[in-house]
């Protein structure tokens, strides 16, 4: 059950992917950013198939991080969860905001980090996992990650974007995308919020480590990449409000911060679990 549980949304992924970049990124010369043409919103069905894919995905993510009522974890766990709760926020965003072409880049990689789990199995048994505090802590980590995931993938389509339009030649996806202002505000609200969820997760994992972990706070590679990330994202918010940051810059300083926050712990647990192959 917990395979079928993945295999099944990895297929559905993996066929919405075929079906968006079918109907959705096929070239339109004559389109123009902004002008919505050749685009439209996602359809009852598509919202509905997401949907029941983002279900199974995450029932099968929940079979897999508490078996028996423990809490396992690893890197493929934490790439997953991280991907699933990006797609909520998107398919929640989507009923607000016009994402449209998002889903191209977002369904095939969902598609291979829901199958991850699969090939590396986590072995990490966390401690405290039955904290009230630590699950708090855990959520705001895991959304801060999801979030900072979103505005990257945001952060290359504006640059996908952007290449075409300077070229006269978009899909009909980029085509029927918000002018590169309205994208832009998107991409700095995601940022924001993720970034108080950073500060959140690294404030209570520092103050009250050893109720979290049960040892006293210590500063390791984990926290490092954490913490340069965290200045990263600041620096990138106090650039965009004090002197107008966009464009090439933001992108930069986007991609920048969420490698090095992908360092702080999935890069981690890789090296441990797959290259030292320890728990």
């Amino acid at each position: 059950m917990e395979i079928l549980l993945q295999v099944l949304p990895a297929t559905l992924y993996a066929l919405l992917g075929l079906h968006f970049w079918r109907t959705r990124w096929s070239d339109a010369p004559q389109s123009t950013l902004g002008s919505g043409m050749a685009t439209r919103r996602l359809s009852a069905w598509e919202r509905l198939l997401l949907l029941v894919a983002i279900f199974l995905h995450g029932g099968g993510l929940y079979a897999l991080l508490f078996p028996g009522g423990a809490m396992h974890f690893g890197f493929s766990y934490a790439i997953s969860l991280m991907v699933w709760l990006a797609l909520v926020f998107y398919w929640i965003e989507n009923i607000y905001a016009r994402l449209e072409g998002l889903q191209t880049l977002a369904m095939p990689m969902a598609a291979i980090c829901v199958l991850l789990p699969m090939a590396f199995p986590g072995q990490h048994l966390l401690a405290n996992a039955g904290s009230a505090v630590f699950r708090a802590h855990f959520m705001m980590a895991m959304l801060a990650y999801s979030l900072f995931t979103l505005a990257a993938l945001h952060a290359l389509l504006m640059a996908a974007a952007e290449k075409r339009l300077h070229k006269g030649r978009l899909s009909r996806a980029l085509a029927g995308l918000p002018p590169l202002l309205t994208m832009e505000a998107l991409l700095f609200r995601l940022i924001a919020i993720a970034f108080v969820l950073l500060t959140l997760t690294l404030g209570t994992g520092i103050v009250f480590s050893e109720t979290l972990f049960g040892k006293a706070f210590r500063l390791d590679h984990k926290t490092v990449f954490a913490i340069t990330s965290w200045v990263l994202f600041g620096a990138l918010l106090v650039g965009r409000h004090l002197r107008g940051w966009r464009g090439k810059v933001a992108l930069r300083w986007t991609l920048a911060g969420f490698l090095t926050l992908l360092l702080a712990y999935v890069g981690s647990r890789f090296v441990l679990e797959v290259l030292l192959n320890r728990a």
